[in-house]
């Protein structure tokens, strides 16, 4: 079976993952490790059973790179390595604008190469246990908090937590965004560490979404409702309940409604998103996350974000924050 060479851009907290993860593939080699900070790379590499590398010496010696640096820089690495003929799974957000997306988009393409953008609920058993049963979605809420942790700081929220959401949502949302109406605040960073936004949809959808990573305690749910029913999801305890007409044990009193409650069996969803990395390059199988979700996604984070400062401006002028 060929094995790929791969290499990891950035050895922080998620590099490292993706580290141990690819020197423990059965598809894969781990070709090295490259990180700004030499000393944090050899770590790293040390731990994994690779070697720490300059960036030339990298890109020269594998097929593909993970690169999970933070997001200003995710561009510049990508253009790299996509210009050297190589295969990129980029952390999310795919870059840090739409031009630079639409740049690396145009690099894949031209070159050949697969662009696969790292959005990890796409490769979970959560995801797949939502969008077989919920496909019309009409209204969607969602709640991502949690205590606060200072990785991921130097970008607000949004980014760091609420993307995952909106990428969520827009997999079950097969339509355009119409409109945006977004508040947050910083209060322990420099960047908003909460945040609320409403999302219209253009086929009549609306999603509200919660993040926080200042609160006291980790909660991630979802309620989801359609003509096929209500959805409510739990995901630290992986339970999901739904009522409707198609699934689950007869509910008396509703007029021929069912309620259908699972329990799901998380697996490894950092293996299934290298494991569709390797099946894009190897077998030519479609890229699950690919540049243009990635970039779908990055424009809704940005128009949150967008809408949020218009907010806070207001905020501002009417002495509500300062």
């Amino acid at each position: 079976m060929a094995r790929l060479r791969i290499g990891v851009v950035g050895a922080g907290h998620f590099g490292r993952f993706h580290a141990l993860k690819l020197a423990a593939s059965a598809r894969a080699v781990l070709a090295g490790v490259h990180d700004l900070d030499a000393a944090r790379a050899a770590v790293v590499a040390k731990e994994a059973g690779t070697q720490a590398l300059d960036w030339p010496a990298l890109l020269a010696g594998c097929d593909a790179v993970v690169i999970a640096t933070p997001a200003e820089a995710h561009f510049s690495f990508a253009s790299q390595a996509l210009q050297a003929g190589l295969h990129v799974l980029v952390e999310k957000p795919i870059a840090a604008t739409l031009a630079e997306a639409d740049a690396l988009a145009s690099l894949a393409a031209e070159r050949g190469r697969v662009l696969q953008v790292g959005h990890l609920l796409r490769y979970s058993a959560e995801h797949q246990a939502i969008s077989s049963r919920m496909r019309r979605p009409l209204y969607i809420d969602c709640v991502r908090i949690a205590p606060f942790k200072p990785r991921g700081t130097d970008v607000s929220v949004i980014l760091d937590l609420m993307i995952h959401d909106l990428d969520l949502v827009l997999s079950l949302v097969d339509s355009p965004i119409e409109s945006v109406d977004a508040v947050g605040a910083p209060v322990a960073s420099a960047h908003e560490d909460i945040a609320n936004a409403r999302v219209h949809f253009a086929n009549g959808c609306v999603t509200a979404i919660t993040a926080s990573r200042i609160s006291l305690k980790t909660e991630r749910k979802m309620r989801l409702f359609s003509q096929e029913g209500y959805m409510s999801v739990d995901f630290g305890s992986r339970k999901l309940m739904m009522i409707g007409r198609e699934r689950g044990l007869p509910l008396p009193g509703t007029g021929g409604g069912r309620i259908e409650e699972i329990t799901w069996k998380e697996h490894d969803a950092l293996e299934a998103e290298h494991a569709a990395f390797a099946a894009s390059i190897l077998d030519g199988a479609a890229v699950v996350v690919n540049a243009a979700a990635g970039r779908r996604a990055l424009a809704a984070a940005l128009a949150v974000t967008e809408s949020m400062a218009v907010n806070r401006a207001r905020a501002e002028a009417s002495g509500l924050i300062r």
